[in-house]
């Protein structure tokens, strides 16, 4: 068995994703080799899409999902637009197809490319059982929970909303601008609190119109991101559960604005570009790697 496997730099939104080809491989990508490619100096990502065979029936490809930390993640949504983009493209048997099923931890996940270039990913049901998200402690009312940061009388941070999209997400609503906020400082300790035994996604949102959600995210595992997928997801789904916003609305991160819905049958529904940067192949135990042309996508 070669020793490197081939990868391709993307980003949805700008949060930024290796999508590594692990089919026909039993190896996996160590957690190691996920934290020497996260380095300045090496591929700085948020999230490694590792594409593998499909070990059952029902999906065409297993997905499983790294952080920049070696930790494994659930789900992540705008990494799984970039495979399908890349798989789309790809001139063997996989390629050309507009409609890919996948299996991550979190589940199962359906998506369709557009002719726009756009894929939509069927993000799954949220779920706010306290016990589902998972909470350490029992909060019957998850679209306000008791945590805070700042001052006890006057906090600068408080009474998120929680949920689980197969991870667990904490929002919290903001009046003014999200970026007068140190999420940068709030959000490691936010993520590691003990009320969250998996540790949490981190969002501060503010809700400027019934369809339009401004949010930015601390990404467990990852860090500050340009876009998390998921975590827009929970934005709205507790957005529409406090009766902030209808179930339809645009989500814009960092990176720009995601297309969101959370449908009658219960799933959400999320819409957004994906881009390639450049491709190279890498060592899966070590992180070793090269990159290739950068204006050909492998």
């Amino acid at each position: 068995m070669s020793t490197r496997i081939p990868f391709v730099k993307m980003n949805g939104l700008g949060n930024a994703i290796i999508v590594a080809d692990m089919r026909g491989r039993s190896d996996k990508i160590a957690a190691e080799a996920a934290i020497a490619l996260a380095r300045p100096d090496a591929i700085p990502f948020d999230q490694i899409m590792e594409l593998r065979d499909a070990g059952g029936s029902g999906r065409d490809f297993d997905m499983r999902i790294l952080n920049a930390d070696g930790s494994l993640a659930e789900a992540c949504g705008n990494g799984t637009r970039c495979v399908v983009a890349w798989l789309n493209g790809q001139a063997d048997s996989t390629g050309g197809r507009n409609t890919y099923n996948f299996i991550t931890a979190a589940g199962f996940v359906p998506t369709e490319r557009h002719e726009d270039g756009t894929v939509t990913v069927d993000m799954g049901v949220p779920r706010f059982g306290w016990e589902d998200i998972p909470l350490t402690e029992e909060f019957r009312d998850t679209t306000g929970i008791e945590l805070q940061i700042g001052p006890i009388d006057d906090p600068v941070l408080h009474t998120p909303s929680v949920a689980s999209m197969g991870n667990p997400h904490a929002v919290f609503w903001v009046d003014k601008d999200v970026w007068s906020y140190d999420l940068h400082l709030f959000g490691p300790l936010l993520e590691n609190h003990p009320v969250f035994p998996e540790r949490a996604n981190i969002t501060i949102a503010q809700v400027v119109a019934r369809d339009h959600i401004i949010m930015r995210t601390w990404e467990r595992g990852a860090g500050l991101t340009l876009a998390c997928g998921s975590a827009a997801c929970a934005a709205l789904a507790c957005a529409v559960r406090k009766d902030l916003t209808e179930r339809k609305a645009t989500v814009t991160v960092p990176g720009g604005d995601l297309t969101m819905e959370w449908a009658e049958n219960g799933h959400i529904l999320m819409t957004g570009p994906a881009e390639f940067e450049f491709s190279g192949e890498l060592d899966p135990a070590t992180g070793e790697f090269r990159i290739a042309d950068p204006a050909v996508p492998a």
